[in-house]
This record gives structure tokens, C-alpha cells and sequence, in this order.
């Protein structure tokens, strides 16, 4: 059994996401009490000098029946309507119990876009730090007022998750209506059985998620975990009605469902290259490619290239992958898909002949190259 506390003892940052179905109910609406208790523990864990964004859903909830509507909007125009009515009534909220505690909250609202492009990012994650300096705990949405199907984050399991990479956080916290990650759908007829620590996240894991074993919101939340994880951040899901639930998890408690990351912390610079940006195409590499890649700390180059898919330019960011189609890692290349159809298996010796001008000897280079597969 692996022992929680001292994996979580150099814990500082830490993010909490809390899902619609915890501080909402269509019957009563905001659960006041609920979002009391989660002010509570957060200044409490303040106190002892962890820092906290909170990331939480709940807006739209909160607004479509001032729409006139007896049932959460499916259609983006209404959801978005319904979210600038929500959001102030979410936000105002949180506001009123950090204000009767004496302490300041803020809002902050965000679209990919604000993360996709490298200025943004910075200036949104100069915001982030300026605010925990200052004892300011920032409260995430994303923008769905103004957010398009092109620049959404789709999910707010993915925006923790992306929040998290963006701040450098040492903890995700999903707060959910479940337990934690069971073996199948807990709210079935059937016994489930739960799933205390997940050490590494396999195919037969996402499968519980996907496929029905393991449904019950658990597919994105997964996703988030395997994002992290691969980026040395832990993750814990687990029920967010739970009595003194994030003390318990940062005290080291079995409480929820706990994932280990399998890989190094990485920088700010390749967190934003490989989770914040759009992936515009695939490059496919041999078995000698992937080998200086994952073993040799090597950049990619032209003659390692077998296959190209997609329509990207100059510094979009790409996935690498095997034969197999396993993706090995992710980076930002220095040519366009048409250049590379030119170039591909060719020595890098031979670029500026067969493209009549002098290139890049690499593809991605190792600084702007991300490895996602262990090696």
C-alpha cells in the first residue's frame, strides 16, 4: 500500500476543482452550505500555509432557469446566456464567505486562447502568482459567455488540470459526486469495487472510465489525472460532500482515489507546449527515432520521419508518434507539413538542396521536444 503522507508532505500549491453536482442541485439550487464549508477548509489549510485556486462549475446551473427553462441548456448560445447570469451569482457567493472570514477571493475566466498563445499564458500565470502572494484566493471558470466550440476547454476537469500545469501546482483535487474511481458505475445495480491508488493509468483504467465500468463523470477526470500525471503532479478524486474532505486528503488520509505521476516535473515552458496548445498534426518516426528520443536525450530529425498527417505550419505545436501510432511525445516544429512531405527520411545534410534554402538541422529540437512515453 503506498503510504499518502509522504508523497503529499511537500505539498504548497494546490488546486481544487468542484464539479456542478457537488455545490448544485436542480431541486435547490446553490448549496450555500456546502460552498461555506469549502471557504472554511480552504482558509483553514490557508492557514498552515498552503496556497489554493479554486476552480469551480456551477454557473450555468445557477442561470438557465432565470432563462425560463426547466431543464440545463444543451444549445451553446442559450448556455452561454445562462452563464453570464450564473457566473455572478457563483461568484458573489464565494465572495460573501470569504468576506465574512475577513479574506479576499477573485475571479478569474479563461479560454484556451488565453493559454494558447505564449504572452497570454505568461501574463495569465504572472496573475495566478501575483494573487497567492498576496493571500488572494483566485476562483477559475472558464469564459463560457464568450467561449466558441473552437476555443473552449470543453470541461472543467481539463481546465483544473491545464490550471494546475499553468501555476506549477504540487496537488490536484477533483471534488466530485463520487467516492473516487470505482471498478464500474457505483450508482449501478451491480457491486462495485473501489479503486484506492492508481499507480499508473493504463488502457484497462481509461476503459473503466469510457466504457461503461466506470462511468459516473469519470472519463474527463481521468483524462486531467493522465495529464498530470505524466507531468509529476499527483491527483486525488474524491466526494466533495465528504466531512472535512481536502484537510483530510492533504493530511495524508485514505480519502478518494489517489494517482501517482510516473513522470519528472517538467517547466513551465514544455507544460505549455505540450498541454496548453492545440495539437495541429502527427509526424510518424521509426523504431531509431523514438530510440534517440526516449534514450538518448536527442532532437527529432528529417531521415527519422516515415509518415506526416495534418496541415500545420511553423511553430505548431505537433504529436510524435511510433509506427504503432503510441505517442512518444509532443513539441513545436520548425517546418510545415509541406516542407516535411519534401524532407521526410531525408539526412539533414540535404535539406537546403531539396528545399533551395537553408533550414533547421532539426525538426523539433530537443528544447522545444516534450517526451511522453517512458523510455
Amino acid at each position: 500500500m503506498i503510504e499518502r503522507k509522504p508523497l503529499l508532505s511537500s505539498v504548497q500549491k494546490v488546486v481544487v476543482k468542484v464539479g456542478t453536482g457537488v455545490i448544485y442541485s436542480p431541486e435547490k439550487g446553490l448549496a450555500g452550505e456546502v460552498i461555506e464549508n469549502l471557504v472554511g477548509e480552504i482558509l483553514e489549510g490557508m492557514e498552515k500555509k498552503y496556497q489554493f485556486v479554486l476552480v469551480s462549475s456551477g454557473a450555468i446551473g445557477a442561470g438557465y432557469r432565470d432563462l425560463g427553462l426547466s431543464e440545463r441548456p444543451r444549445i451553446l448560445s442559450l448556455q452561454q446566456a445562462a452563464s453570464a447570469i450564473g457566473q455572478i451569482r457563483l461568484i458573489s457567493t464565494y465572495d460573501r464567505f470569504f468576506r465574512e472570514k475577513g479574506k479576499v477571493c477573485a475571479q478569474i475566466l479563461l479560454t484556451r486562447e488565453d493559454v494558447e498563445e505564449r504572452k497570454r499564458f505568461l501574463n495569465a500565470r504572472n496573475t495566478f502568482l501575483s494573487l497567492l502572494k498576496r493571500g488572494i484566493v483566485p476562483i477559475v471558470n472558464e469564459n463560457d459567455t464568450v467561449a466558441t466550440e473552437e476555443i473552449r476547454f470543453g470541461d472543467n476537469d481539463t481546465l483544473s488540470a491545464l490550471v494546475a500545469m499553468l501555476i506549477g501546482a504540487d496537488l490536484l483535487i477533483i471534488l466530485t459526486d463520487q467516492k473516487g474511481l470505482f471498478s464500474r458505475d457505483p450508482r449501478k445495480k451491480e457491486e462495485p469495487q473501489f479503486i484506492p491508488v492508481v499507480e499508473r493509468i493504463t488502457p484497462e483504467i481509461e476503459e473503466m472510465a469510457s466504457s461503461g465500468k466506470g462511468e459516473g463523470g469519470m472519463v474527463t477526470k481521468i483524462q486531467a489525472a493522465k495529464m498530470l500525471n505524466t507531468a509529476g503532479i499527483p491527483v486525488v478524486i474524491a466526494e466533495g460532500r465528504e466531512k472535512k474532505v481536502i484537510t483530510r486528503i492533504l493530511e495524508g488520509e485514505e480519502v478518494g482515489t489517489l494517482f501517482i505521476p510516473c513522470g519528472k516535473r517538467i517547466g513551465v515552458k514544455k507544460h505549455w507546449i505540450a498541454y496548453h496548445r492545440k495539437i495541429k498534426g502527427k509526424i510518424y518516426i521509426d523504431e531509431g527515432a523514438k530510440e534517440a528520443i526516449l534514450r538518448k536525450g536527442k532532437s527529432l530529425l528529417p531521415s527519422g520521419i516515415v509518415k506526416i498527417e495534418g496541415n500545420f505550419s511553423y511553430g505548431d505545436t505537433i504529436s510524435i508518434r511510433d509506427e504503432k501510432g503510441l505517442e512518444v511525445a509532443r513539441g513545436l516544429v520548425n517546418y510545415s507539413w509541406s516542407e516535411l512531405e519534401k524532407i521526410k527520411g531525408c539526412h539533414s545534410s540535404q535539406i537546403e538542396e531539396i528545399l533551395g534554402y537553408r533550414g533547421y538541422p532539426e525538426v523539433v529540437h530537443r528544447d522545444n521536444l516534450v517526451v511522453l512515453m517512458g523510455g
